[in-house]
């Protein structure tokens, strides 16, 4: 499964044993997948349209578990629920009535408790969350501005600091720091994953690093050769005249090495003299023997 599946699966088996929660996350599960029609001021009838077996069957158990008193024992009468189809209908238009009314006056706001099952809810129903070692996107999507709105705002109460955008007729409240999407999975509740997603982060930073540093040596070391192979050039067009017959032997001998080990560094060729020379020195020779071969040109 995607590492967002498998968000999606730790989310559904967390159930709050608080009432006002298992309210709280119904009422965000209703915003997403409930449909409500009236049939008169104390009747209706409710549809739950899922496009996720998970939160399905989380709704049809939280409904069981907050709703108990209204259902009794003949929960089969009351509602129709197809987790084949994702679908779920409450029947019975009193008892329809009853849940609409609880679920959209439900306070959320008061408890910080509720807000995060509320979250928590919007998430197993609009939410995704790509691979980190690949990239950082956190978002929910909503059918309306307000809803989005609100879930922006519920995130605010934890220092979350979500972004808002519209996307085509859905409006899409989304995470893209790293460090945000870690507090938002906190927030919902969610802690295997955000272990996952935190160990995905330091392996991405080290892979990172990894990369940067072999990019700088590569770097060095193409600087190195193309140094090496200019100060060649020099001596290539000094061999031959008298300038370079009347140098000293020291001097001639490190001209040779330079030209029959081009890949070796400074220090290397300054062990090979005799008597060894350091890395100071060597460079100060040959850039004398660059200087002399520029003059002549």
């Amino acid at each position: 499964m995607s590492f967002s599946s498998n968000v999606k699966e730790e989310l559904s088996k967390k159930i709050n044993g608080a009432r006002h929660c298992q309210l709280a996350e119904l009422s965000s599960i209703y915003s997403f997948c409930g449909t409500f029609v009236q049939k008169n001021d104390k009747n209706g009838e409710i549809f739950f349209n899922f496009e996720n077996v998970l939160v399905a069957n989380k709704c049809f158990t939280l409904l069981k578990k907050a709703f108990t008193i209204y259902f009794g024992e003949d929960l089969a009468s009351s509602v129709l629920f197809d987790e084949n189809e994702l679908f779920l209908k409450v029947i019975n238009e009193e008892l329809a009535f009853k849940i609409h009314t609880a679920l959209t006056s439900t306070s959320i706001d008061e408890r910080s408790c509720c807000r995060r099952a509320y979250l928590r809810g919007a998430y197993l129903c609009g939410g995704s969350i790509t691979d980190p070692l690949k990239s950082y996107h956190m978002e929910i999507v909503c059918r309306d501005e307000a809803s989005a709105g609100y879930i922006k705002k519920l995130f605010a109460t934890f220092d979350v600091d979500a972004k808002l955008v519209e996307r085509g007729k859905y409006f899409v409240v989304y995470i893209k720091d790293s460090s945000t999407i870690v507090l938002a999975l906190n927030v919902c509740e969610a802690p295997v994953a955000l272990m996952e997603f935190e160990n995905a982060i330091i392996v991405k930073e080290m892979r990172n690093s990894i990369n940067r540093q072999n990019n700088c040596d590569v770097a060095n070391l193409n600087k190195t050769v193309s140094a090496a192979q200019s100060v060649i050039s020099d001596i290539q067009s000094l061999m031959g005249t008298a300038d370079y017959n009347n140098l000293p032997d020291s001097i001639k001998q490190l001209a040779e090495l330079r030209i029959e080990y081009p890949d070796s560094s400074l220090k290397e060729l300054g062990e090979m003299l005799t008597p060894p020379l350091g890395k100071s020195g060597v460079n100060h020779r040959l850039r004398k023997l660059s200087e002399m071969a520029r003059k002549r040109s």
